[in-house]
């Protein structure tokens, strides 16, 4: 059924025909197809899922590039984003729609998701299912981001179905390893997958993102003497060895904190520094010897990587400067894993003039602009790629990496129509 707002807009017909073609039910069951493979990154079930986004595009008549990436030649470039979980292979993904030239816009999700963490705390203990319930499709990537990669395909499905004809082709790209530091994106690049703007369906929350900060994975190694439990003054806690080093790394988030940038205005905390995992010792009645710390560095928009891996470096080493045992145990601190850089929108593109319009005639409102504090393929697409990029998609990330994940049906059904309206005006549809 048309939609009054659309009438009431005075679109083009070939823009209404657009709209009328995004089939809901569909994308429902897409994204509940998407979710009951589990995705995690570098599993195969990753890989499944790559396939199954190369079989739709081709239903749909894209002229399909789906190929195996060669880890080894990715990791030995000079730009290499890094990774964290193990990977024996992964698969690229694109699609593009329409006739012969450079995409006039490419839409970007990602497949891949992190681990379900405890089953106990998923309400059904199957974080897999794709429930419907409330209006809203649950599960692991439900909103991050298997939601937007759904509302993409809908995209070009509804562009199909519409019988429109397009002036420039769009294309949608599907790759994995974004969550362990944008492998997939970076290959996506260097395979010379090009567009004149790209939207990634990120989950927004109806906000138009328009820069993303950074995020670097740090290791500290700290030092202890062990000795039995019942004589631990005979030796030093690794334990408590690291509780000054976290102090000095508690100060610095606060120092780094303390004038955001003006995009983040409201974001208490955009660039945090967060300590994911410790692990000490190895038997309860001995004082351990080792602690290591793996964590999260937020990096400030605009901030070289090497600028935030120098201030962490630097209030460690003064941590252990003013500490007896850290004097001669100096804690090691190394960077493996995901290492994201902040990532910018070109401000002179028209394409956020477009899509505030698009949003504005499809869902009757006027979003806002703003950024992010999370990394995310933002900076390879707009800084390898030089493709101006921004963030628009379904979902709340507040809910993104934990138990309740989900996402509102009627938000993933109207960021799908905006963007559909997106590209047919982009890619100039005609009847």
């Amino acid at each position: 059924m048309a939609d009054p707002r659309v009438a009431a807009s005075g679109l083009r017909h070939a823009e209404a025909r657009v709209l009328e073609a995004v089939d809901e039910q569909r994308l429902v069951d897409g994204l509940v197809t998407m979710i009951r493979i589990p995705s995690v990154t570098g599993s195969a079930a990753e890989s499944e899922l790559q396939h199954w986004h190369a079989h739709e595009l081709s239903t749909l008549g894209c002229d399909v590039d789906h190929w195996q990436l060669d880890l080894d030649e990715l990791a030995a470039q000079q730009d290499y984003p890094g990774r964290e979980a193990p990977r024996t292979e992964g698969y690229g993904t694109v699609g593009v729609l329409g006739p012969a030239g450079a995409p006039a816009l490419v839409l970007q999700g990602h497949v891949d998701v992190v681990p379900t963490g405890d089953l106990d705390t998923w309400g059904d203990r199957d974080p897999w299912s794709g429930a419907v319930r409330h209006h809203a499709v649950h599960g692991r990537g439900a909103c991050d981001m298997k939601a937007g990669a759904a509302a993409n395909l809908a995209v070009l499905r509804a562009l199909r179905a519409s019988g429109v004809r397009l002036e420039r082709p769009v294309a949608a790209h599907a790759v994995v390893s974004e969550e362990d530091g944008g492998l997939g994106a970076f290959a996506t690049m260097l395979r010379g997958h090009r567009g004149e703007a790209a939207v990634i369906t990120e989950p927004t929350g109806g906000q138009v993102v328009t820069a993303s900060a950074g995020a670097l994975t740090f290791e500290l190694r700290v030092a202890g003497l062990a000795t039995h439990g019942s004589s631990r003054l005979a030796g030093h806690s690794a334990f408590e060895a690291f509780l000054p080093v976290h102090a000095a790394v508690v100060d610095l988030e606060r120092e780094r904190n303390a004038h955001p940038h003006p995009l983040f205005d409201g974001n208490p905390l955009p660039c945090p520094i967060s300590v994911g995992t410790l692990r000490a010792g190895d038997w309860a009645s001995s004082v351990p010897d080792l602690l290591v710390a793996r964590g999260r560095l937020g990096v400030q928009l605009d901030e070289v990587p090497g600028a935030a891996r120098r201030a962490v470096e630097r209030a460690v080493a003064e941590a252990c400067a003013r500490d007896c045992w850290l004097r001669d145990h100096l804690v090691e601190v190394s960077w493996p894993g995901g290492q994201f850089a902040s990532g910018r929108f070109d401000s002179t593109h028209p394409l956020a003039h477009e899509i505030l319009a698009s949003i504005r005639d499809v869902e009757g409102r006027a979003a806002s602009v703003g950024a992010v504090p999370y990394g995310s393929d933002l900076r390879l697409y707009a800084g390898l790629g030089g493709i101006p990029t921004l963030h628009y998609g379904p979902g709340d990330v507040r809910l993104a990496h934990g138990p309740r994940e989900r996402v509102d049906i009627t938000e993933l059904v109207r960021v799908a129509r905006s963007l559909a309206l997106l590209a047919a005006r982009r890619c100039g549809a005609h009847v």
